[in-house]
């Protein structure tokens, strides 16, 4: 048995680094739009309204259903929530 290391938990759990990479974005921005609600104190409905989704998308989020979402659809709910995103690229390590 081998104790190797991992940089991330998606590392360990994917398959392929694209899709650790693909993760842990989307699980960035969930955790950017689960913030802003609490910083704006929002309750579910009305996170439902500014993000532009049905409340049970909003519970997903809240629930950590990383796996519910698309990049795509995450990037939309954190525009419609007035939201900038910011990409920043470099050579991996």
């Amino acid at each position: 048995m081998t104790n190797k290391q991992f940089i991330s938990v998606w590392d360990a759990i994917e398959d392929t680094p694209q899709k650790a990479e693909n993760m842990r974005l989307r699980s960035s921005l969930m955790m950017a739009l689960k913030d802003h609600m609490i910083r704006k104190g929002l309750t579910q409905t009305q996170a439902a309204q500014t993000f532009a989704v049905t409340p049970m998308r909003v519970s997903d989020l809240l629930n950590g259903k990383v796996n519910l979402f698309a990049l795509d659809a995450l990037v939309n709910m954190a525009v419609a929530a007035g939201l900038q995103i910011e990409i920043q690229i470099r050579d991996a390590a």
